[in-house]
């Protein structure tokens, strides 16, 4: 009897979805849920360290955002992480047990971060900022002045196809545009170019197709040459691992500022692999055309930091992956691992540690 004495604690910032608790009842009966909605104060979700010793008592599975205390989680076999990026995690000692299975949230969040990308890129290049400022001031004043740069027939660069990657491709094509892709390995056949990860149904490039062209590499060389492939928007969804912590400095920058029509920087993975010296020189100095981000390093981003006066970035404070569908493709993500733990199958988005 699958999961028979398992205890699955979900501990996520929504209700439970009713698909996903019927799903349970009928297909695991004997796994007891204790879903545990998230508290927020302040805009920030609250760890789960008010939880109680009857909360945590028996937990034997994990659906959870935050990195628990490992004293409170020892009999704990499975984790669903809530967020694509597991680098939180790297020193747990769950996470360094090998025998411990982990999935990460890969696949749940393209959408509405490819939202925001090609959002905050067309209000960029339509200067929907200014406009913004002048309706505040009602002042009806036609930029002439201000050239628009539509998408057509420009060339977005994607360092890091995975997910997330693959749906910011998906519509910048449809914007007309031509994605090259970056991988750290070698992607040379169909077969490789596939993605195995979770995706909600008529999203991304599950087949790897759309991408003109190919590159690879882990050296900075490979990078660097990626780069100076005169992109217009280049896209940063890369983990963030010890060889792309600083990946991006000034002679990243000095490399996009070869660039044709230079590039419009899109920094949706991790703050830390941007170095933020480094992008306000190339903000104030015009290496790039204009940048935006929803990580910063550190995080919250401080009153003071150089960042907030950049000319011509834009900056959200890690809300990117915020969509009122983000919980109902987790939970259904999650329904999907529990199938494959009971038939004895490799998770979904396994976490290779």
């Amino acid at each position: 009897m699958a999961f028979k004495g398992d205890v699955l604690l979900v501990y996520l910032p929504s209700q439970a979805p009713p698909q996903f608790l019927e799903g349970v009842r009928t297909k695991f009966p004997h796994l007891e849920v204790r879903w545990i909605q998230t508290p927020v104060d302040k805009g920030q979700l609250l760890a789960p360290d008010h939880l109680t010793a009857e909360q945590w008592a028996g937990v034997t599975m994990m659906c959870i955002y935050h990195v628990p205390k490992p004293e409170v989680i020892p009999d704990v076999w499975f984790f669903q992480a809530a967020s694509a990026g597991t680098d939180t995690w790297a020193k747990h000692p769950k996470y360094l047990d090998p025998d411990v299975i982990f999935s990460n949230a890969s696949g749940c969040q393209p959408p509405q971060i490819a939202e925001w990308v090609i959002g905050t890129w067309l209000s960029h290049e339509h200067h929907f900022q200014v406009y913004a400022e002048q309706q505040k001031q009602e002042l009806w004043r036609p930029r002439l002045e201000m050239q628009v740069n539509v998408s057509t027939g420009r060339r977005m660069g994607i360092l890091g196809y995975g997910a997330i990657g693959r749906e910011i491709a998906r519509l910048g094509q449809a914007l007309g545009m031509e994605v090259y892709a970056y991988t750290r390995r070698e992607r040379s056949t169909p077969e490789s170019r596939r993605d195995e990860t979770y995706f909600v149904p008529g999203t991304g490039d599950p087949d790897g197709l759309i991408p003109a062209k190919w590159f690879s590499g882990a050296s900075r060389d490979d990078i660097n040459n990626f780069l100076s492939q005169d992109l217009d928007l280049l896209v940063v969804s890369l983990p963030l691992t010890d060889d792309t912590r600083g990946l991006f400095g000034t002679e990243q920058f000095q490399i996009l500022s070869r660039n044709k029509n230079k590039t419009f920087l899109s920094n949706i993975a991790r703050g830390a692999i941007v170095n933020n010296d480094a992008l306000v020189n190339a903000l104030e100095t015009g290496l790039i055309r204009g940048a935006a981000i929803d990580v910063a390093d550190p995080e919250p981003l401080p009153k003071g930091n150089p960042l907030w006066k950049a000319p011509n970035l834009f900056i959200t404070p890690h809300i990117a992956w915020q969509s009122s569908k983000y919980w109902d493709n987790l939970s259904d993500l999650l329904l999907k691992n529990l199938e494959r733990l009971a038939n004895g199958q490799t998770v979904i988005n396994p976490d290779n540690r």
